[in-house]
């Protein structure tokens, strides 16, 4: 059975991990889901920097309208961010009838409704595991697993930097813009750490899983959104 043909949008950080991990477990992968996975292109604008990552194992091109119009690809990976052009790209992948993974939290929680209507309309899959705790993971537990249950409310601790800080001025009795400091210099806090630190990353996944969990729209404006930079 021919494999199942990838294209990836963005091969940053985020995007070479993804690159790499596919292509170095693709025999576990088959053995496992009984067919192949393959990356077959990737679109960046640094063109340069992406063929460095991949070499010969996948066609770069620079517009990622290119692997969207590939009528061999199968599955659209969004590894961009931000809400902009990743929605379009998104959007114009579900039109072209792909399936889209994406981790992109902040584009779900703000865009999510319009987004999973056009893919529910087109019969194809928006797969997003990784934008709330894909350690856990959690968004397939609580659309497969729970299913038969009743859920009364959700709570937990959902951001990595700020559970960091906090637990760190509690233990340590340090201020705030200290421990923030030592996140960053540790990597576990962005260089602009504003969306962990004022609650908008924390409020995205709340939004994502809420949506799930009572079955009810994506509705990021009307989250109570409240950040830690006010602490002690």
């Amino acid at each position: 059975m021919k494999p199942i043909q990838v294209g990836l949008l963005g091969i940053g950080t985020v995007g070479s991990g993804t690159f790499n991990v596919l292509r170095r477990n693709q025999e576990e992968i088959k053995r496992r889901a009984g067919r192949g996975i393959e990356i077959a292109m990737v679109a960046d604008l640094d063109v340069e920097r992406a063929r460095a990552v991949v070499g010969e194992g996948a066609r770069v091109v620079a517009d990622a309208r290119e692997v969207i119009a590939n009528p061999d690809i199968d599955i659209v990976v969004e590894l961009i961010g931000g809400y902009g052009i990743a929605r379009q790209l998104v959007l114009e992948a579900i039109a072209a009838g792909k399936h889209v993974v994406t981790a992109n939290k902040a584009l779900l929680a703000v865009h999510g409704t319009e987004i999973f209507a056009a893919a529910q309309q087109k019969g194809v899959m928006v797969a997003f595991e990784a934008a709330v705790a894909g350690g856990i993971p959690i968004i397939k537990a609580l659309r497969e697993g729970l299913t038969a249950n009743s859920i009364q409310w959700i709570a937990g601790i959902i951001n990595g930097t700020t559970n960091f800080i906090l637990s760190e001025m509690r233990d340590k009795g340090l201020d705030f813009a200290t421990v923030l400091k030592e996140a960053q210099r540790l990597g576990y806090a962005e260089a602009d750490p504003t969306f962990d630190i004022e609650g908008v990353d924390a409020a995205h996944k709340i939004t994502l899983m809420s949506a799930i969990a009572f079955g009810m729209p994506v509705q990021f404006d009307k989250a109570h959104v409240e950040g830690i930079t006010q602490l002690a």
